[in-house]
């Protein structure tokens, strides 16, 4: 794997390569060389050898010297993160919840089961399987399958895979926009989650959790679309119905709905 630290407009992990996005490049903080530590010791605990490049040579120096110092403890995630400021009203990922997205589809099995599942046993497919899917085009490794996956609670992301996987295809911006298909987000706390005895971090998402996440125990909210409500509401079972809400979209698009959904959670 390589690791490329740079003046990008987002961290993203594509074919093999993690372009770390630096919120202030030539300089980086604590925190990103946390996530790079993170990304490094995720990958060689799977087998594979990580390169870092950076076009300032002091980006590496600020590593090297980060991995020989002593750590007690990680890191600790800034409130506000701005490594990615596409978010029209936040300009940055807020760190103090997480979600997972999901179609209303699968979001009905999840409700049926009490738990969210890593795509292996939500599936029932081997890794191997799926990593070999057309879906799969930025390529992730087998492992990557066996953990459900969390973005920050503002982002978009997750909403735009949906549509993503739904038109088997890159959605343009005019499908995210007013009438786009809103996925199910099922919002967590990022304090509470990062205690899951299967989380993992490594370096891309806010945290990942291996194999199952059960509602009951972890779920802080659940936001559904209202044109979702009759789909949905029949599925979902008591000791998750007062954390369950139905949001009208409205005319909003893919930003403005994640800003609005991200704004109700964190007020509850």
């Amino acid at each position: 794997m390589i690791i490329k630290a740079g003046n990008f407009e987002f961290t993203e992990c594509w074919d093999g390569v993690l372009y770390k996005a630096l919120s202030d490049y030539p300089n980086i903080t604590d925190w990103e060389l946390q996530t790079i530590c993170d990304f490094i010791a995720y990958e060689e605990s799977w087998g594979r050898k990580c390169t870092v490049e950076a076009d300032d040579r002091s980006i590496i120096e600020a590593l090297n010297k980060f991995q020989k110092s002593p750590h007690k403890r990680r890191v600790p995630v800034p409130e506000k993160l701005t490594e990615c400021t596409a978010c029209p009203k936040y300009k940055g990922c807020m760190t103090d919840i997480v979600c997972h997205t999901s179609p209303v589809e699968n979001a009905i099995k999840i409700f049926d089961c009490g738990s969210l599942l890593s795509p292996v046993r939500a599936r029932d497919l081997s890794a191997a399987e799926l990593k070999a899917e057309s879906r799969n085009a930025a390529n992730d490794p087998e492992d990557f399958f066996e953990y459900i996956m969390f973005a920050w609670g503002n982002c978009q992301a997750g909403d735009r895979l949906v549509n993503e996987r739904m038109l088997g295809r890159f959605p343009t911006e005019e499908e995210l926009g007013a009438g786009f298909t809103q996925g199910v987000r099922f919002y967590f706390k990022y304090d509470k989650l990062a205690q899951h005895p299967d989380v993992v971090f490594e370096g891309v998402l806010p945290m990942k959790v291996k194999n199952e996440v059960v509602l009951c125990d972890y779920v802080y909210a659940v936001v559904v679309s209202t044109k979702h409500k009759e789909l949905v509401e029949k599925h979902i079972s008591e000791d998750i119905k007062d954390k369950v809400y139905y949001l009208d979209p409205g005319d909003k698009d893919i930003w403005q709905w994640s800003e609005s959904v991200y704004d109700f959670v964190k007020s509850i």
